[in-house]
């Protein structure tokens, strides 16, 4: 049995720990000579390589010596802190990445606050030290005040350190050192992070991440805290809710590399994955039949904003994907609950929609592209805060929100962020740019990013993540465009669209076929009105001068999937399908929309 280091790597998003980890594999001969490695060999989902950001928590270990150090990769985005909370309970130890000219980014301190609650041992490593912009001294600095203000304690506040360029492969103790591999680190590691603790008494594992196989059901994977666990012997299982039910173990693996090997028993300390104890959940404990003890249950961060999921109904329906069906919606979700923890899923009044909350627009927004990926086609409804109660009061969650941009772009920020409700709380030079910190109100940010980079010419970096519930701030006011209604269905003509263009801007090419109710552009003004997109040009053989002149037509703006869903009012709706994002009127009917309209603002009137 060799020494084992449970190590979790946490970082902001893009400061190059998946990089790092690539390295470390390649210098540690985890692959073969003949093998072809890919980069980002920890990012194998899809939407993770074209984004370049960490989603799923993932598991290897590295053989180093004769020790074996199990290395888990976390999320670096806090709209996926329901991954980072559980994960961390297998750890004992952090490596801390922070760029060595960004410094502490704001998720960089909410997976590091998680960490220190834990009295997990950090290890901080200042990456991209080969960055020509590089100011590793003053971001030492800037981590040692992120502890202090963390409240880290004595033992934790006295943190190792290495300077690395995670691309490169190497690290270094101090600056001037020869710049070679990244044995430094590795020596660290094994130096500083302590050794599993090891308690007596019968066996107790906790499942903190499932996988699923269609060959053998679910797969739980977690760290043994007490205890061998053995497939020959009788186990239980102890659920969320304190039932208890015997099981037994079909298979045991432990992390080999970047694959499992499969074993027979595992020892107290490692991490493994068990195969075939039937129906297993995060945060259920596999315990002794006899003396079934349950570990902790694993706290989870409460979702702060609810969409609503609907069947398609569009005229459009069923063209596209193959799942449609309010059925196969519904199934979707319900399998999705089985692993993601900080998502939460109610039915509605309608049986044709479902409420489904989140962590943050891009926590439910990667939900609706695996999803769209797998075929399906839904429409959702705006985003929405999930309101509380405090004290009889109304509350609402606040966000701390995080600019980078130009001096002379500041004050536009600030205004802006200031019209809704944010409060400025922080301001400080870095290099030629500065670094604003607000809290802001969660439905503050919504439709934010899309201001904020037209009024800085593109150069504001803005972050953002949950800081807590408040009283409930006041209304945003905000002056809000109308919509460009297509009055029918077919395709829309460039000779229509470039009639039309004084009226507002395009989210349509000519050619493009669109349908009755569905919105193909912005209104320069605060009304919606119908336009009719499929006019053809009438054909005579009269001819002026000027009747030939030639259509110039402004490129369409095209919307991701998070800038649909902040875009669009509470009378309007994303349509997803596996090829279009299309953004469409909650009533096609423009009858239908004038009483939809007449009657709520009756109830506004109230």
């Amino acid at each position: 049995m060799k020494d084992i280091r449970n190590i979790a790597i946490i970082a902001h998003v893009d400061h190059g720990k998946t990089t790092l980890v690539d390295q470390i594999l390649k210098q540690c001969s985890v692959f073969r000579s003949n093998q072809v490695v890919r980069d980002c060999f920890l990012d194998s989902n899809d939407l993770e390589r074209e984004r370049g950001i960490t989603i799923l928590a993932k598991n290897i270990s590295i053989p180093y010596k004769e020790y074996k150090i199990n290395i888990i990769d976390t999320p670096g985005h806090a709209d996926f802190g329901g991954e980072v909370e559980r994960v961390l309970k297998m750890a004992d130890g952090v490596l801390l990445l922070v760029d060595s000219f960004e410094g502490p980014m704001p998720q960089t301190r909410f997976v590091l606050e998680k960490a220190l609650s834990l009295h997990l041992k950090p290890i901080v490593v200042i990456n991209k030290i080969d960055r020509p912009d590089n100011r590793p001294l003053e971001v030492l600095d800037e981590i040692y005040d992120l502890f202090i203000e963390l409240g880290a304690d004595e033992d934790q506040l006295d943190f190792t350190f290495v300077y690395a360029s995670g691309r490169n492969g190497w690290a270094i103790k101090n600056l001037d050192d020869p710049r070679k591999d990244l044995t430094p680190l590795l020596e660290k590691i094994i130096k500083k992070i302590p050794a599993p603790k090891i308690e007596e008494g019968t066996v107790q594992m906790q499942t903190t991440s499932l996988d699923y196989s269609d060959y053998v059901g679910r797969i739980g994977i977690g760290r043994v805290f007490r205890g061998t666990l053995n497939k020959t012997t009788k186990l239980s299982i102890i659920k969320r809710d304190g039932t208890i039910r015997s099981t037994a173990i079909k298979q045991l693996f432990i992390f080999d590399g970047v694959g499992r090997a499969e074993v027979d028993e595992v020892q107290a300390g490692d991490i493994c994955a068990v195969v075939g104890v039937g129906d297993i959940d995060i945060g259920d404990t596999i315990a002794d039949a006899e003396n079934p003890e349950p570990l902790p249950i694993i706290s989870i961060d409460e979702p702060t904003i609810s969409m609503t999921f609907t069947v398609n109904n569009s005229p459009f329906y069923g063209q596209e994907g193959k799942l449609v069906t309010s059925r196969q919606i519904r199934d979707r979700l319900y399998k999705e609950l089985e692993h993601n923890v900080a998502l939460r899923v109610q039915d509605t009044s309608s049986p044709d929609s479902l409420k489904v909350s989140g962590r943050g627009l891009l926590h439910l927004s990667i939900l609706i592209e695996n999803m769209r990926r797998e075929g399906f086609e839904i429409q959702i409804r705006e985003p929405r805060v999930i309101y509380k109660e405090i004290n009889g009061k109304k509350a609402e969650p606040i966000e701390v929100l995080v600019v980078d941009v130009p001096a002379e772009y500041a004050g536009k920020v600030i205004e802006l962020v200031g019209q809704r409700r944010g409060v400025i709380v922080k301001m400080e030079n870095k290099g030629n740019m500065q670094k604003l910190e607000f809290h802001i109100p969660s439905r503050g940010i919504m439709g934010l990013r899309t201001k904020v980079l037209t009024a800085t010419a593109g150069e504001a970096v803005m972050h953002h993540r949950f800081f807590q519930y408040e009283y409930f701030k006041g209304a945003i006011g905000e002056k809000k465009n109308g919509a460009l209604i297509s009055m029918d269905q077919g395709p829309s003509t460039a000779y229509a669209i470039d009639g039309l263009q004084d009226r507002g801007k395009f989210f349509i090419e000519p050619g493009d076929v669109v349908y009755r109710g569905q919105i193909i552009g912005e209104h320069s003004k605060d009304i919606d009105i119908e336009v009719n997109v499929q006019r053809g040009k009438k054909l005579s053989n009269m001819r002026a001068s000027g009747s030939d002149k030639a259509v110039k037509i402004v490129p369409a703006i095209k919307f991701s999937l998070e800038e649909a869903l902040e875009y669009i009012q509470d009378d309007e709706m994303v349509e997803v399908t596996p090829k279009s994002i299309r953004l469409r009127k909650l009533h096609l009917d423009p009858n239908e929309r004038k009483r939809y309209n007449l009657a709520k603002a009756e109830e506004d009137g109230d």
